[in-house]
């Protein structure tokens, strides 16, 4: 069973998740060959001042 978490700083509307799971979804169904009731994905999102890249938070300017 593929199980997909997708970490991100901020956040990303219902939409736009259901187009990734929907798309993320039928990928794995394609190359695995699993169906895509046995697909999982988790979206875990935080917020830009809990990521850091280069040593700045990335809700610096």
């Amino acid at each position: 069973m593929p199980v997909v978490t997708i970490k991100l700083a901020g956040s990303l509307s219902r939409e736009q998740k259901q187009k990734i799971a929907e798309e993320m979804t039928a990928t794995l169904e394609r190359h695995t060959g699993k169906p895509a009731s046995y697909t999982y994905i988790a979206f875990e999102a935080s917020p830009e001042d809990n990521w850091a890249i280069a040593g700045k938070l990335l809700d610096e300017d």
